[in-house]
């Protein structure tokens, strides 16, 4: 008896021995003391559409909303996460666990948190369409002029089919996101190294940029003014005799610029002598200048994509002290020097 005993032992050895491996980690296989396969799966959000190519999610990304619309485009639900250090985690996963069907996932970054500059439309609600999902700069913000920093915003949407599992791998997805959000920083400078008080200057950007539909798109929507969420006096360097060289600055945050956007920047400079007691120094097509920056370094890429990668510009625009108006000679945006005679005759220099 013993050694049928062993016998029967190690014929079991042998026939388990004999199993493809593939059928050891299948969780539907003949044996019913294995664990039930796993569902749904795991949802991983990456944030690298931008200028470094590098993942900025766990960095940027303070809260996040998750809609989930069925194959038909009809809405199913919300998941939320606001808790910040599963965020900030690089490991971190959404685990998703619906029936099996396709669905099309709609990510929004910055809209949950309490510090939002961004709402809904309207709520989506069960069975709403995918195709009416729109979301606006926060009315409360739309007092004209609008001087606030912005909540970042990020946006992206994927299309997945769950199917039911047959392994004990748990299948994983990737919703990768861009910026909505940008900010402008000016810096205005005499070339004759005379200080410049930011307080002699209005500064706006007006743009109609408030409304995004369910793909991210602008939806038309009324032209709006941004002002300074912040300006005041920087010191750079020191003139031939010693004086300290000051420079005026103004700070803006904005909704997505867009290639056919009407944005303008605009900087009048205070007067009492006028009628209406300003004058405008420069007035330029914002979007146009930001995009000298797209040199041939960056020659495969559409303008759009540029302008949705680069989230912070920063212009160093030049003042004739004498006359107080703009010096058209060069302009300084993230670090290159852009040599301009007019807006039609463009040429760049590093």
């Amino acid at each position: 008896m013993l050694f049928k005993k062993h016998l029967i032992n190690a014929l079991v050895g042998t026939a388990l021995v004999a199993v493809p491996v593939t059928a050891l980690t299948s969780c539907d296989f003949i044996y019913q003391d294995l664990e039930a396969c796993p569902t749904g799966m795991q949802l991983r959000f990456v944030y690298d559409y931008n200028m470094e190519f590098a993942n900025a999610f766990p960095s940027q990304v303070d809260c996040l909303s998750l809609l989930i619309y069925d194959g038909e485009g009809r809405y199913v639900e919300t998941r939320t996460v606001t808790d910040r250090d599963k965020l900030g985690d690089e490991n971190w996963r959404m685990h998703i666990d619906l029936p099996v069907g396709d669905y099309t996932f709609v990510a929004y970054g910055g809209m949950a948190c309490n510090e939002s500059s961004f709402s809904f439309v309207t709520t989506p609600t069960t069975g709403s369409q995918l195709t009416s999902l729109g979301v606006d700069l926060d009315k409360n913000l739309l007092t004209s002029p609008v001087g606030t920093r912005l909540h970042p915003l990020f946006y992206g949407r994927g299309e997945f089919s769950l199917t039911e599992n047959k392994t004990l791998e748990i299948p994983e997805g990737t919703i990768y996101m861009m910026k909505d959000t940008n900010n402008v920083r000016i810096l205005l400078q005499n070339t004759d190294g005379s200080p410049v008080d930011n307080r002699d200057f209005i500064f706006e950007i007006t743009d109609n940029n408030t409304s995004f539909a369910w793909n991210n798109d602008l939806n038309p929507a009324p032209t709006i003014t941004y002002c300074p969420w912040t300006q005041g006096q920087e010191t750079a360097g020191t003139n031939a005799d010693g004086s300290a060289v000051t420079l005026a600055y103004a700070e803006f945050s904005t909704s997505r610029f867009i290639t056919d956007s009407d944005a303008r920047l605009t900087i009048k400079r205070k007067d009492p002598a006028l009628a209406d007691g300003k004058e405008t120094v420069l007035s330029i097509p914002l979007v146009e200048y930001l995009l000298l920056l797209r040199s041939q370094e960056f020659a495969s890429m559409s303008k759009q994509e540029f302008l949705d990668r680069e989230s912070r510009w920063d212009l160093i625009l030049f003042l004739d002290a004498r006359t107080g108006g703009w010096y058209q000679v060069q302009i300084v945006i993230n670090g290159w020097i852009v040599r301009i005679n007019n807006i039609g005759d463009l040429h760049y220099q590093i």
